[in-house]
């Protein structure tokens, strides 16, 4: 018998429980399915990774993955009946949209009778799994991550024996806009695929986890695993991250797993408040007052707000598709609490160019900070983009390296150009807002809510 095997967030060939699955069943014809509802609304940068990444994983499957345009409906009922698949084989979809649209699928495979199996998630423990003592799903990190360390997961799917893949046709149109999608003038990505994602975990493992915990927070290091755009589109599972750690009990290897729960908590978060993708999960500040979109809102999608680390974090994501996390807070603190807009705008713009841009854990992170979320300190944190920085970037480095206007300024200088006598000689812009006043209007703007 022929078995399909529609790639989605799982675009490898390792540790997949879905081909296992489907390669039990018989032949399996590899396909991915660009759905133009969703590359149209992507950005340059999302669509120039997720092409690479295509590319790779029809390298992955021998060349033979079948790459089709249009409604998943369509394409896949079609391929169906070509090919003569008397099963549809997937990894779990748990996002708003995915869901609905798995559901469509299966109920028109089903009228021709093709059965639809989902195997797996993308995810260690899949969403919905966990559950608080009285039945709900959790809100609140900590207990979150206990449940989710006492329930553990399995290790890596083995290599499917006796695999026969076989090729079907793809549209050639879909080839074409996955390789006219090249990254544009001035954006480096990095290298897309299963190998690259093995390569970049391990670089990682041998030579900056055993510092995680400390180097994680400082943006001008080299500290952070740089797995998240893997992870998003699936080129490594969390399940081989973590089985590859699993001896590990020191403080670095449990801060990255804890890093990696966040992720998983957030799919869980989304999994049972699917409306919570754009709006506020907490109801009780509806009613805040925002501001609209102004000019202060294009300086601080340029990277051009006056304020240093906000800035080098904001042009870091132009240049990268990738922003490191600390800076994710700051600038998201930012726009949030010193511009008072509301947090969906800036939600939208980081899905616009982050390569890693997930859905659940970019919309709940910018409520985390925002303080509709889940987190447990509300909307009275509101993050200084000064102290921020020399806390976080003492030396400067990312300053520097991002902002080429304050490259003269040594050290921690670079975070208070306006302390220094040349400080704006190089063409950087001035303060957009006084930070402490804006924090005041913040906190009064809360307490109107409160009341």
């Amino acid at each position: 018998m022929t078995a399909l095997l529609w790639l989605r967030r799982d675009l490898r060939r390792g540790d997949h429980p879905a081909l296992v699955e489907a390669a039990r069943r018989g032949t399996v014809v590899p396909v991915f399915v660009l759905d133009p509802g969703l590359w149209d609304g992507a950005g340059d940068a999302r669509r120039a990774w997720l092409a690479a990444t295509v590319a790779a994983a029809d390298a992955a499957y021998d060349g033979v993955l079948c790459v089709r345009k249009g409604d998943a409906v369509r394409v896949l009922t079609t391929l169906a009946r070509e090919v003569g698949a008397k099963s549809v084989h997937v990894t779990r979809e748990t996002t708003p949209y995915g869901v609905r649209r798995d559901r469509a699928v299966a109920k028109a495979l089903a009228a021709q009778g093709v059965e639809w199996l989902e195997t797996g998630t993308p995810y260690a423990v899949g969403p919905g799994l966990l559950r608080t003592g009285t039945g709900d799903g959790y809100q609140v990190f900590t207990p979150f991550y206990r449940a989710w360390r006492a329930h553990g997961w399995p290790g890596p799917a083995p290599a499917p024996t006796g695999l026969r893949l076989e090729a079907a046709p793809s549209h050639e149109s879909a080839w074409s806009m996955l390789r006219a999608a090249t990254a544009p003038q001035g954006l480096v990505l990095p290298d897309a695929g299963e190998e690259a994602a093995r390569r970049q975990w391990q670089a990682f493992r041998d030579d900056a986890l055993s510092d995680y915990d400390t180097g994680r927070d400082q943006p001008a290091r080299p500290g952070t695993s740089r797995l998240s755009p893997h992870l998003k589109l699936g080129t490594i599972h969390p399940r081989t991250v973590l089985a590859d750690i699993s001896g590990q009990t020191g403080q670095d290897a449990e801060r990255f797993r804890t890093e990696l729960a966040w992720r998983e908590f957030y799919a869980d978060v989304l999994h049972h408040h699917p409306g919570s993708a754009w709006t506020d999960l907490k109801p009780g500040l509806t009613a805040m007052g925002y501001d609209d979109e102004g000019p202060e809102v294009d300086a601080w999608r340029q990277g051009r707000t006056g304020f240093p680390f906000v800035d080098a974090g904001m042009r870091q994501l132009l240049a990268e598709g990738w922003m490191h996390n600390r800076a994710r807070m700051v600038t998201a603190s930012f726009l949030t609490k010193d511009l008072h807009v509301w947090w969906p705008l800036g939600a939208r713009h980081f899905l616009d160019h982050l390569i890693d841009g997930d859905l659940a854990s970019n919309n709940h992170g910018w409520q985390w900070v925002a303080g509709t979320g889940t987190d447990a300190s509300p909307y009275f944190r509101v993050f200084n983009p000064v102290t921020q920085g020399l806390h976080h970037d003492p030396g400067g480095e990312y300053v520097r390296r991002w902002v080429p206007e304050l490259r003269h300024l040594p050290g921690a200088a670079t975070h208070e150009p306006w302390k220094q006598p040349d400080g704006y000689a190089h063409g950087y812009p001035q303060r957009l807002v006084d930070h402490a006043e804006e924090r005041r209007e913040a906190l009064r703007r809360y307490e109107q809510v409160r009341k």
